[in-house]
């Protein structure tokens, strides 16, 4: 079975080929990492900030003070603010959050890791988590497998992986939803 993650494409993944580059060539990919990581945990995350600073209202050049200014109290790379601050300058603020995203998973791609989430209705124990990160290399052929967590108690239980942009839906919830599905002849 072939789980694999996809290059980014279009608009988002120019921007992202260009950042990687430019962080390759300066040899800053690993504070690149930190301050998107920093950027996602503390800014895009909360609406409000992430609306404030998308807001068409305030115009791109207070945009981009506003950005430049946050990143620099956040102690960011140089490379993090001047990107941050083109995609204000450009206009596309709204595509941080998603570039954001995508940018690390690329680095995390190029390394030859494969980002995995796993929820489940309860908290995985390590050695739980250790025979899902097994059957996924062995499945892929990857080594280095990064799983995330998430507890959904709402699937009652079995599992829902996903991997880019494939996902194996093993739960209950799903398997009950289709029994409902079937049992009223609409599947």
């Amino acid at each position: 079975m072939e789980l694999s993650e996809q290059k980014p494409v279009g608009l988002t993944g120019r921007y992202i080929n260009a950042l990687f580059e430019l962080c390759s060539e300066k040899k800053v990919i690993d504070e690149v990492v930190s301050d998107f990581n920093n950027l996602q945990e503390h800014f895009l995350s909360n609406p409000e900030i992430s609306q404030l600073i998308s807001s068409p209202t305030i115009g791109k050049v207070k945009q981009t003070k506003l950005i430049v200014e946050i990143l620099k109290k956040a102690k960011a790379n140089k490379v993090t603010i001047n990107f941050c601050g083109v995609l204000s300058k450009n206009g596309r603020v709204s595509l941080l959050n998603k570039i954001v995203k995508e940018f690390l998973r690329e680095v995390s791609r190029r390394n030859g890791e494969l980002n995995v989430e796993v929820e489940s209705p309860y908290e995985l124990d390590q050695s739980k988590k250790s025979i899902i990160e097994k059957q996924i290399s062995k499945n892929t052929g990857r080594e280095k497998i990064l799983l995330r967590t998430n507890v959904d108690k709402s699937l009652i239980g079995g599992l829902v992986i996903k991997i880019g942009s494939k996902m194996i839906d093993n739960s209950i919830k799903t398997k009950l939803k289709n029994l409902e599905l079937a049992m009223k002849g609409e599947s």
